[in-house]
């Protein structure tokens, strides 16, 4: 058995506002093994990129504040850590790779400057290891040029380019997990399995745990050993990759797998994808019970009522459903 190296406890980080409060992120549990692959997967919404950003602490307050919960790092749970030392963690013993790179990474510096900073707050380098460092970085994340590049400025460079700039400062302390939300997002098809391509062999060299934040389900498929599915701020369903391809149960998931473009099967040729009807819930006007119950099919009178526990129905395998048989 691997070790768990992030393991989440009921973790609940909710924003308030004049319309009310939006449980963002409701009694969340997760756990991430040494070296291993946990892809989240669902709509816009649903609470992932708000989970990312708590799990580093991120969490802009106000007007967001993560309410209750533990997130144990290396037997270390973070939320009683001070902001002094969570700067230590993050960057080096926890990275992450934001959505969009053009807002994440700063437009008046140089990506070399930006990259060494990592090294220099760190590892304590001087500024010419540092850079010299950073230039090794983008060669390894195949950035060509990478001596030119690096004085070259966020605006200078491509989507593709601008993403492995921000893999590079991620990994360039070799951190133990590594946070990716959406980090294919808005880039061509061949670019996003070159990205996929340099996270896996990055991950099988350096032995660094990923949480994969996306809501594409081929992606999980090929990158992620574990997989939780996420609606409305809460888990609904997890289990490792081929166990839920293969034998999904929660109505969500159900919907979710359903919806991908399938070139295999025939008899859907020539007739539209099935859908999941209507959109997520106002995070601020949960319905009743089950926080699916307005869009599913097989709902019934318990579950506009009463909300099903997360219970195991199957080796590794839990969900979150009256009528998962």
């Amino acid at each position: 058995m691997k070790k768990d190296l992030l393991r989440v406890k009921g973790l609940k980080t909710y924003f308030s506002t004049h319309l009310g409060v939006a449980k963002a992120v409701d009694d969340l549990d997760l756990e991430v093994d040494q070296g291993a692959i946990l892809g989240i997967v669902g709509e816009s919404g649903c609470g992932k990129s708000v989970t990312a950003l708590s799990i580093m602490r991120l969490v802009k307050c106000p007007p967001g504040k993560i309410e209750t919960g533990e997130i144990v790092f290396e037997g270390r749970d973070l939320l009683k850590e001070p902001m002094s030392e969570m700067r230590k963690i993050r960057g080096n013993k926890i990275s992450m790779i934001f959505q969009e790179p053009m807002t994440s990474l700063n437009p008046v510096f140089k990506v070399g400057d930006q990259i060494s900073e990592t090294f220099q707050l760190h590892q304590g380098f001087s500024k010419r290891e540092a850079l010299n460092r950073s230039i090794e970085m983008l060669k390894m994340v195949g950035i060509p040029s990478p001596e030119k590049r690096v004085g070259d400025y966020p605006h200078q460079l491509s989507g593709g380019m601008r993403q492995r700039v921000m893999i590079a400062m991620a990994i360039s302390c070799k951190p133990e997990l590594m946070v990716a939300d959406e980090p294919t997002t808005a880039l061509d098809v061949t670019i996003q399995a070159q990205i996929l391509d340099l996270m896996l062999k990055l991950k099988e060299n350096t032995g660094t745990s990923i949480i994969l934040i996306t809501h594409n389900l081929g992606v999980i498929a090929e990158m992620a050993q574990n997989v939780a599915v996420m609606y409305a701020g809460r888990i609904v369903e997890q289990a490792d990759v081929h166990e839920l391809f293969h034998h999904p149960v929660h109505p969500y998931t159900l919907g979710l797998l359903k919806s991908i473009p399938r070139p295999d099967l025939v008899e859907r040729k020539g007739k539209p994808l099935e859908t999941i009807p209507g959109v997520v819930p106002s995070l601020m006007n949960l319905p009743k019970g089950c926080k699916f119950n307005e869009r599913c099919t097989r709902a019934e009178k318990r579950c506009h009522e009463e909300e099903a526990p997360f219970v195991q129905v199957g080796t590794g395998h839990y969900c979150r459903c009256w009528f998962y048989e």
